[in-house]
């Protein structure tokens, strides 16, 4: 073998070891860039998943939030039209009771009242008070020597009031105090949309 077959083979040799170096090489490099490449994307999903969740925490904290602000809406709005409905409720009422004073069962109503309070009173003295509206009607109110009957200095708009002062004793039997009561404890019995019941 000559020298420059030698050479020959010795280059030949050199460029198939570089060449397969070379090859070598480029795969580990490109193995280390894929290896690089799947953990970035995995990072990157991993990423967009933890925004993806991040952003839908905040939408729905942000939802509940104006959710939260329109039920208080709607509460405020359906208490003050509860409130507007029992006002007319009541202005009606008031208007009923009105014209029941103007019948002849309102006079014996009066009656019944002076009677029980004369029974509360047994034998003691009362002293019984009606609205100065019925002052007509203490003609027609049967009440003994124990009791007397007098027109109120104040309204009350209508019914008896009573005092018993050995007793101590007061019987307020007047509509004012009967509305009164009756508005302090009204409450609306509805059903809820979704069909639990609501008292309010």
């Amino acid at each position: 073998m000559t020298t420059e077959e030698k050479l020959q083979h010795f280059l030949e040799f050199c460029m198939e070891d570089a060449r397969s170096r070379s090859a070598k090489m480029l795969d580990e490099y490109t193995a280390a860039l894929e290896e690089a490449f799947t953990e970035h994307q995995e990072n990157a999903i991993r990423r967009a998943e933890q925004q993806v969740i991040l952003e839908k925490k905040q939408i729905e904290r942000e939802t509940n939030k104006k959710l939260s602000l329109e039920q208080i809406n709607i509460r405020r709005e359906f208490g003050k039209k509860q409130d507007e409905l029992k006002e007319t409720l009541f202005e009606e009422l008031l208007d009923r009771l009105t014209q029941y004073m103007k019948t002849p069962e309102y006079t014996t109503l009066l009656n019944n009242q002076v009677k029980k309070a004369l029974a509360l009173a047994d034998k003691e003295f009362i002293t019984i008070y009606i609205d100065p509206e019925d002052k007509e009607k203490l003609l027609e109110l049967t009440f003994p020597q124990s009791a007397e009957i007098l027109v109120s200095e104040y309204s009350f708009l209508g019914g008896i009031r009573a005092v018993i002062p050995s007793r101590h004793i007061l019987i307020d039997n007047s509509f004012q105090t009967k509305l009164s009561e009756a508005k302090r404890d009204f409450r609306f019995d509805i059903k809820d949309i979704v069909g639990g019941e609501a008292n309010d």
